[in-house]
């Protein structure tokens, strides 16, 4: 039975057998199967190499774990490859110190069984390595030692037991664990693990503290905040377990790290194969070991390694390493282990002369007292070290970083601790660049993948309340913990905070409220990133009158909701802040904050990524609000050429129905109109322009002014239409056609309405009568904007109570799906059924029949006016 599996491949290239022999051992010493770890890695180490060296192909490692022992497999692509067989005489391998066939003798004489299998693609040699039998109660043990040779510890050694529940939250606490961190049980059960722990890994990166409480065993160092606020380095072996409920839960093993022997597992770094011996001698130590094996896939994993090693190494109490900048001026830290790296992290330090310069960077520098030299080396300040070693990271003359160690006591290191260090970064100096540089290389095509989809998404829209969400939603979380954006109406306005975005909703309103008390930055219209501290100090002071206040060592007044939200906006605002300014064509427009939480700070990297965002979010933002003045005058310009609020006509009901064509578009080529001309009297118009669009709608505009114009003057309808044809002949070469219904409305005192209309090339008037039938109200005539001598004459129509006349422009006759056209007929059919409705239903449906005929949205200006003399009310019996 299978009981565990573990695959990995590797390339046709010489480090892959050392990748192997690491993978097999990673394997297997997971497994806690250390008693066979040694074989199986010098089994696996030839035939990795006769698979990757010799026979050229990548090599395919299985490790699977079964009841009785481990089974190792390595397959290589190279099935024609001729290896020893078995013959009927045994095994026959030839002098042991020919090249080939040398991992099968070793496969014969350390493995409980072996073999070899082909198939079209690829060979496969396997060996078993069966479980060895153990005394009751012995799991490995080391050789007899000399007192002097044994770890060092106090005379009471001290073993903290904390168990974890599922959760995350401490359910148990010894006597121990009481003395070493000072807390009571009482004060610390039901409190997360996590707010004790000060995780040595770079934040983002490795193994974190929840992560761990998750695996079925874990040992290693990490720090405990104990009562007095002190971080205490600790060495934890970690089991899972489950109790007869089923409920898992972990328990903690602690003791001070200078006592990690007593549950310290036995080294990786004692079982060294021997072909990794035999490259590097005798004398090696273990950060060397580290050295000559594979690095890690990413920089960040490589780095964190490599600080804690080197602080193995160096028996210190922290180590860092800084990388230099891509101009070299500056070194950023990029891992640290037994320092705050949360705060440190992606700090940075100058590496020439300035106030706070690392002055040690291009050499190696020892430093007995570091309370002696304030500032000597700054990540180092208020962290409790005393003495520290640092040498430089230099490819080809260049530095490339900076790896220091450093201890709590003064004068623990000297120069040969100097050049052992030093030797160590020369060694690993090459691989940190490589892994770097494919770093930076990933990044910028990142980057570029980044600017590519925000370009597309401001380029998605023309809304400045839109554009201003993207781009904050664009920076925050994947550039920064919060965002604020200013915007900047014209050079003499103040900045005003138009968008605030922070990655935890429950802290937008307390952030944007400190925003709103302070200052905005000043403008600057330079390119670059430049630091505000206006809402850190804002933050902090505002944080500390609520805390006096709530103490009562302040104002009187107590604070309703405590120093809870202050302390919390102060966190939120307590990192790095950022200012980015927004210019776009020559002008600034606004300014982009972005910011992080308490004591963090931003890569150099992201910040040049910011700078790209940020031009390209000032240019869509500025498109924006030119679109929105220019949408602005627009709608206002189409508005004035709209009617004005339509008038009551006593004894008739209209209804009007407008659609524009185009987005945007409030006025088109089709127009109406609703007036009073005298007393009685009231004219309407109903018309379509040759077109639509901005030019169509002008002549709509001239014609709706000129019929309102000369129909108060007196003139009749036909007079009305000519002396409009006249003038729309007058604007040449910018004229157009115009179809045109004009009439003169009369209520009458029966309860009828009197209409004199003339129908210039405009769809004819339909008249609905009460008993369903339907009529043309008016004859054709000549359309407008093409003769100059124009005859027109009017026509007389009574609509009786109960009567409706519908007046629609083409819109509504030439709605097509396909080759279908709801033409006049199928107008004619809609208002056939519209007999005893309201004006207002009339036109609602005859709408409703346009919308439905097509399932495209329709692409022509669309009016629709109907009037309906209503019937009389029934007199009171």
């Amino acid at each position: 039975m299978i009981t565990a599996r573990a695959a990995a491949t590797f390339e046709p290239v010489g480090r892959s057998v050392a990748a192997a022999r690491t993978f097999v051992r990673d394997t297997l010493q997971g497994w806690g199967l250390t008693d066979i770890v040694d074989d199986a890695v010098v089994l696996t180490s030839e035939l990795v190499t006769n698979a990757v060296v010799h026979a050229g192909t990548t090599a395919d490692v299985v490790c699977i774990r079964a009841e009785t022992g481990v089974r190792v497999e390595v397959a290589d692509r190279y099935p024609e490859r001729e290896v020893p067989l078995q013959s009927n005489g045994g095994h026959h391998f030839g002098h042991p110190d020919r090249e080939g066939g040398r991992g099968l003798l070793l496969c014969a004489a350390l493995a409980a069984r072996w073999g070899v299998e082909y198939t079209a693609t690829h060979k496969q040699v396997w060996f078993q390595l069966d479980f060895p039998d153990r005394p009751a109660g012995t799991r490995a043990a080391g050789p007899a030692l000399p007192s002097s040779a044994l770890p060092i510890a106090d005379s009471r050694v001290r073993v903290g037991v904390v168990q974890v529940d599922s959760g995350g939250l401490i359910s148990a606490w010894n006597d121990d664990a009481q003395e070493l961190f000072g807390y009571h049980p009482e004060q610390i059960i039901g409190k997360p693990l996590t707010d004790l722990a000060a995780w040595p890994h770079t934040p983002g990166t490795g193994t974190g503290v929840a992560e761990a409480l998750l695996l079925s065993r874990w040992e290693g160092s990490y720090g405990i905040r104990g009562a007095d606020g002190r971080v205490s380095p600790v060495y934890a072996s970690h089991l899972r377990i489950r109790d007869a409920e089923g409920e898992p839960s972990t328990v903690c093993l602690l003791v001070r790290d200078l006592e990690r022997a007593v549950l310290q597992s036995p080294m990786r770094g004692a079982n060294v194969d021997t072909a990794e011996t035999a490259e590097r001698g005798p004398a090696t130590d273990a950060f060397e070991v580290f050295i000559g094996s594979p690095a890690p896939d990413d920089l960040d994993g490589l780095l964190q390694r490599t600080v804690e090693r080197a602080r193995d190494m160096l028996d210190g109490d922290a180590a860092y390493l800084l990388l230099a900048t891509d101009d070299e001026t500056e070194l950023e830290v990029r891992a640290s282990t037994g320092l705050p790296s949360a705060r440190q992290r992606f700090a940075r330090v100058p590496v020439e002369a300035g106030t706070g310069r690392y002055g040690s960077a291009r050499m190696p520098a020892v430093h007995e007292d570091l309370s002696a030299v304030p500032g000597a080396v700054p990540l180092l300040v208020n962290t409790g070290m005393r003495s520290v070693v640092t040498v430089p990271l230099k490819v080809e003359g260049r530095l490339t970083g900076s790896l220091g160690v450093a201890a709590e006591s003064p004068a623990r290191y000297s120069n040969e601790e100097a050049l052992r260090l030093q030797f160590a970064a020369d060694r690993i100096a090459l691989a940190v660049e490589r892994a770097r540089l494919t770093e930076l290389e990933r990044l910028r095509r990142g980057s570029l993948s980044f600017l590519v989809e925000a370009s597309d998404l401001l380029a998605g829209t023309l809304d400045r309340d839109q554009t201003l969400a993207l781009m904050a939603q664009m920076t925050v979380p994947t550039l920064a913990s919060w965002c604020a954006v200013y915007t900047v109406a014209d050079q003499v306005s103040e900045p005003e905070l138009s968008y605030v975005l922070h990655e935890d909703e429950d802290r937008i309103d307390g952030l944007k409220a400190l925003l709103m008390k302070i200052d905005p930055p000043e403008q600057v219209p330079t390119g670059g990133a430049r630091s505000w501290s206006g809402p850190y100090d804002a933050a902090h002071a505002a944080a500390l009158r609520t805390s006096l206040r709530s103490l009562s060592l302040g104002d009187s007044a107590r604070p309703s909701s405590g120093p809870g939200a202050s302390l919390a906006t102060a966190s939120a605002v307590g990192g790095e802040t950022v200012v980015l300014p927004l210019v776009a064509r020559n002008r600034v427009i606004g300014m982009l904050i972005l910011g992080k939480p308490t004591d963090e700070h931003f890569r150099q990297e992201n910040l040049e990524l910011a700078e790209d965002l940020s031009r390209r979010a000032a240019l869509a933002l500025d498109n924006a609000r030119l679109y929105s003045e220019r949408t602005a005058i627009s709608q206002s310009l189409q508005r004035s050429l709209l009617p004005p609020e339509q008038p009551e006509v006593p004894g008739v009901e209209v209804e009007v129905i407008y659609r524009a064509a185009g987005e945007g578009n409030e006025v088109g080529g089709d127009f109406y109109d609703l007036f009073p001309i005298r007393d009685g009297a009231y004219g309407f118009a109903i018309g379509d322009v040759c077109g639509t669009g901005p030019e169509a709608a002008a002549v709509t505009g001239l014609a709706r002014h000129a019929l309102r114009l000369l129909a108060r003057e007196g003139f009749g309808g036909p007079a009305v239409l000519e002396r409009l044809n006249a003038a729309i002949l007058d604007e040449g070469a910018r004229s157009r056609f115009l179809t045109l219904l004009y009439g003169e409305l009369w209520p009458q005192h029966d309860g009828s309405a009197v209409l004199k209309v003339v129908c210039a090339g405009h769809p004819l008037p339909l008249r609905l009568r009460q008993d369903g039938s339907v009529e043309a109200a008016a004859e054709p005539q000549p359309l407008l904007g093409v003769m100059e001598d124009l005859e027109l004459y009017e026509q007389t129509v009574t609509l009786d109570p109960g009567d409706v006349l519908l007046c629609v422009t083409d819109g509504v006759t030439e709605r097509r799906e396909g080759t279908r056209m709801l033409g006049d007929d199928g107008l004619l059919d809609v208002l056939t059924t519209c007999t005893g409705l309201t004006a207002g239903a009339v036109a609602a449906r005859v709408l409703r029949a346009v919308e439905r005929f097509a399932a495209e949205p329709p692409s022509d200006d669309m009016a629709i006016l109907a009037m309906r003399v209503p019937e009389p009310e029934p007199a009171d019996a």
